[in-house]
């Protein structure tokens, strides 16, 4: 039996995969070590470590002494929410009229959706804000989730999704006399549960993370989301990157809780494009 050969395609293939690995967690891994390090710790090293030598908690109490974190995080948590239900409705009721339905226009308006995904977000920025404003919704929560509340990758993905279903399924449903909200609830929306969930991952992760548009909405403390309120760590005149980081590994637990809880539809949905086998 002859052994396998290394050859040079496989070797340029795992170094791409470990340059990747490095560049993508590498920072992520740095920040929670800086989050463990104490005052005895060097963070400037060079070469630099990972492994603290003055391991401490100190920096996540003084997170929690420093500003009202659980508030900011509550503030975070009921934006995220709103903003992923909402996407989960708007994308599968577009999704599917794109992806199944017949009606006069249909190309056009895929069309439209669509072309926004070519619009940077910080160009419509300003129209956004004048919009909200003249809503009466500045300065509040509901201005912050507003304007995410449907995303055109959203839509596509599901639009997909729908598009994969077999014809077969929903003519069954037809002819046994479901009507359209019928097909849709019992027929079609099961058989993309994995893509919606992958919608909702990308959904959670933008609204938890997103800094510039409740940065530009919102001016009362009280309101902050976390992202926000993370960026009173940092001080006019001293800064220290322990804080940070133990602030940043703070905010990054629930998007890690979120996506262990629904990994399992996550890549079920990346596999199989939504068709249930």
């Amino acid at each position: 039996m002859r052994a396998n050969r290394i050859t040079p395609g496989t070797v340029i293939r795992y170094l791409a995969c470990t340059v990747l690995f490095i560049l993508l967690v590498g920072p992520i891994i740095w920040q929670v070590s800086l989050a463990f390090k104490g005052r005895g710790d060097n963070i400037y090293a060079i070469p630099p470590y990972f492994i603290p030598k003055d391991f401490t908690w100190d920096n996540f109490i003084r997170v929690f002494h420093q500003i009202p974190i659980l508030h900011y995080a509550l503030n975070s948590l009921i934006v995220t929410i709103i903003n992923v239900v909402g996407n989960l409705v708007t994308a599968t009721l577009a999704g599917y009229a794109l992806g199944r339905l017949k009606f006069p226009g249909k190309k056009l308006v895929a069309g439209f959706i669509f072309g926004c995904m070519l619009i940077p977000g910080e160009t419509v920025l300003v129209s956004q804000f004048l919009t909200i404003r003249g809503l009466h919704l500045n300065n509040s929560l509901l201005g912050v989730v507003l304007p995410g509340l449907c995303g055109a990758m959203n839509i596509l993905l599901m639009m997909t999704a729908f598009a994969s279903i077999p014809h077969e399924l929903e003519e069954a449903a037809e002819v046994d006399g479901a009507n359209v909200w019928q097909r849709f609830i019992h027929i079609c929306l099961p058989q993309v549960r994995g893509t919606a969930m992958v919608v909702a991952i990308f959904s959670f992760v933008g609204a938890w993370n997103d800094f510039m548009w409740p940065l530009v909405v919102i001016g009362d403390e009280s309101k902050y989301t976390l992202t926000i309120g993370l960026n009173k760590l940092k001080g006019a005149f001293v800064t220290d990157p322990r804080l940070i980081a133990a602030g940043a590994v703070i905010a990054l637990i629930p998007i890690i809780i979120f996506f262990v809880a629904f990994q399992r539809y996550f890549f079920d949905g990346v596999e199989t494009g939504g068709v249930k086998e």
